[in-house]
């Protein structure tokens, strides 16, 4: 259960409404790959065209994700969260109104990726500046649940409304309620303490202690997402290629239950995960889901021949594993920086994470390419448990 009581927070955020503005403003973020194969046909575009549009709004979602958390630092992280979550509404209604070919669509969903990043980094320091440290991972944990719920209302909103109405009606659809995200946004922080007024922490120095655990924190940032952008790009191929070879579902079946199992999963794994972390201590939680998403990875490609329903189990247990750890990465890294350089620190980490998560894919696939036949999915999907694997050395080596 969300709570915001006064022995839990510090300050005068209200968190769920919080968690709710999350949820909106991610509501746009899976709409372009929900209604891909619709748009295929309709913008007449190649598979490479497709790509080139996806790659643009994960390089400027990036981008934004450095500019913001470095903007946290010099102008608090209220004002930018606030001020992306109004630009995502924009943005995304630009998109909705104007995206109808290849070359618009490369444009706008850029601008929407550019605008989202400033919803996600200042709303983990607004969260840090408003809890007490007993509750901060949980509170972290919610934010971030809210955003899987936002990817799974994005991805069943888009595909049923581009089914029955066409990919336009989904565009505004998903575009409108990011506009309501930002009107929640601004009631939830409205009388929210920034990080910048944190008397307590606002002078702090930056010792050689808390510079380690944030570098062994940001490698673990870096191995977390090597596995779980790998895994997102690369799970919906693998149960298609998968499910349709046993004839159980239709593609859009398929679609529906993958998103299902990644990202449902996810939400409950994120705020259950900064509990954890809050009565076992981050450090076994760190390392307990990373040595569970090493074992996903390292098993689920050679499982081709399992049925159905229990494929989908195995996903949704990968699902809860890649994105369950994030939360407590991002409560520690507030915990281990001092907060005049949070937003510098968090920024540097997210642009190192993106990195990584950017490659990942294009390893896995060559992977895939070069294994012989029967053995290129286990192959392949081994490759993202070595992120998994320098997640758990970081976790292990963070209190010694």
């Amino acid at each position: 259960m969300i709570q915001s009581s006064d022995a839990e927070m510090t300050g005068s955020l209200n968190l769920p409404f919080l968690v709710l503005a999350r949820v909106c403003t991610t509501a746009i973020f899976m709409t372009y790959p929900a209604c891909l194969s619709v748009l295929l046909t309709e913008w007449q575009m190649t598979g490479t065209r497709a790509g080139i549009v996806q790659g643009a709004f994960t390089a400027f979602f990036a981008v934004s994700l450095l500019l913001s958390s470095l903007l946290c630092d010099r102008v608090g992280a209220r004002r930018v969260f606030n001020l992306s979550a109004l630009l995502s509404a924009v943005a995304a209604i630009v998109f909705a109104l104007f995206a109808r070919s290849f070359e618009t669509a490369v444009v706008f969903v850029a601008l929407v990726g550019l605008s989202q990043g400033g919803t996600y980094t200042p709303a983990i320091m607004i969260v840090s500046a408003n809890t007490s440290r007993r509750k901060k991972a949980s509170a972290v944990g919610w934010v971030l649940a809210g955003m899987s719920a936002g990817y799974v209302i994005s991805i069943f909103l888009s595909t049923a409304l581009t089914t029955l109405y066409g990919y336009q009606t989904a565009f505004l659809a998903t575009a409108f309620i990011t506009v309501f995200g930002w009107g929640l946004g601004k009631l939830a922080t409205r009388h929210a303490q920034d990080p910048l007024q944190s008397g307590s922490r606002g002078h702090a120095g930056f010792d050689d202690t808390m510079r380690r655990r944030s570098r062994l924190l940001t490698l673990g940032y870096i191995g977390h997402t090597w596995e779980l952008l790998g895994a997102w790009a690369w799970i919906p191929a693998f149960l298609a290629a998968t499910i349709l070879a046993q004839g159980a579902m239709s593609p859009i079946e398929i679609g529906l239950w993958t998103a299902l199992a990644l990202h449902l999963s996810g939400f409950f794994a994120s705020f259950l995960s900064g509990y954890a972390a809050e009565f076992f201590g981050t450090r076994r939680v760190l390392i307990a889901f990373a040595l569970l998403g090493a074992a996903c990875s390292l098993s689920i490609g050679w499982l081709t021949d399992l049925n159905t329903p229990l494929l989908l189990f195995v996903t949704a247990i990968y699902g809860f594993a890649t994105i369950g750890d994030s939360s407590v990465l991002s409560s520690a890294m507030t915990d281990a920086v001092p907060a005049q350089y949070l937003g510098r620190v968090l920024g540097l980490r997210s642009v190192l994470g993106i990195g990584a998560g950017a490659a990942s894919p294009a390893v896995f696939g060559l992977a895939l390419d070069i294994a012989p036949g029967a053995f290129g999915w286990g192959f392949a999907f081994s490759t993202l448990a070595a992120g998994a694997v320098l997640a758990a050395l970081c976790a292990v080596l963070l209190h010694r």
